[in-house]
């Protein structure tokens, strides 16, 4: 009965007998905070939706499937913050057609998973247009940028990580990197003007190092 067990243990399956829970967020929840970085675009947020994922694992671990374990925290990470944003769109519009001259205001609570050295690093990653261009982008595509230029997934990874269809991610990857250009077309070098010092652009990517 071992021998079956073992057959079926991912190595990076997290389990009661080889990883502690305190384990498992040390081990990812930089790694997640960095996701929930990029897809947020400030600190509060990111903390809150880190926070909220590892209750969602903790909540689900009796329930994981041997496989990517990364890939399960990719998929949990995305689908809640476009759940988030979803959400608060559907707030907002409420809340302005019932009063339009006031704005909702979101507070942060952090769970203390990621240190300070990983914020303050996060927060001087991207210069501020790229982080701006980056946090502009509707949630969907956003969501579909972040996981192929800043994580390096592949288009069939995202597919899995999205639950959609490989022309689907293909397009968002495609209009978010178009909206991107746009955004930062003041980087782009012309006659007489040099390349606004940054990052070099990768072929078909974000302009951008992750």
């Amino acid at each position: 009965m071992a021998h079956s067990d073992q057959q079926h243990q991912s190595p990076d399956e997290p389990s009661s007998t080889r990883e502690s829970w305190d384990a498992i967020v040390r081990d990812h929840s930089a790694r997640v905070y960095r996701l929930a970085y990029r897809l947020t675009g400030n600190v509060a947020d990111a903390e809150d939706l880190t926070q909220e994922v590892f209750v969602r694992v903790f909540r689900s671990l009796d329930d994981y499937v041997p496989g990517t374990f990364e890939g399960w925290l990719h998929r949990i990470t995305t689908n809640l913050f476009l759940d988030q944003a979803r959400r608060r769109s559907r707030i907002r519009f409420d809340h302005l057609a019932h009063d339009p001259g006031t704005e909702s205001v979101h507070t942060g609570r952090g769970l203390g998973v990621a240190g300070s050295s990983d914020r303050v690093l996060l927060d001087g990653l991207f210069e501020a247009d790229v982080e701006s261009a980056l946090a502009s982008l509707p949630p969907d595509f956003r969501a579909a940028v972040v996981l192929c230029d800043i994580e390096g997934l592949s288009y069939d990874e995202i597919a899995r990580v999205l639950d959609l269809k490989l022309g689907t991610v293909r397009s968002r990857i495609h209009r978010g990197r178009a909206l991107l250009r746009e955004a930062l077309s003041h980087r782009a070098p012309g006659p007489g003007r040099q390349r606004v010092a940054g990052p070099v652009e990768r072929p078909g990517g974000l302009g951008v190092d992750a």
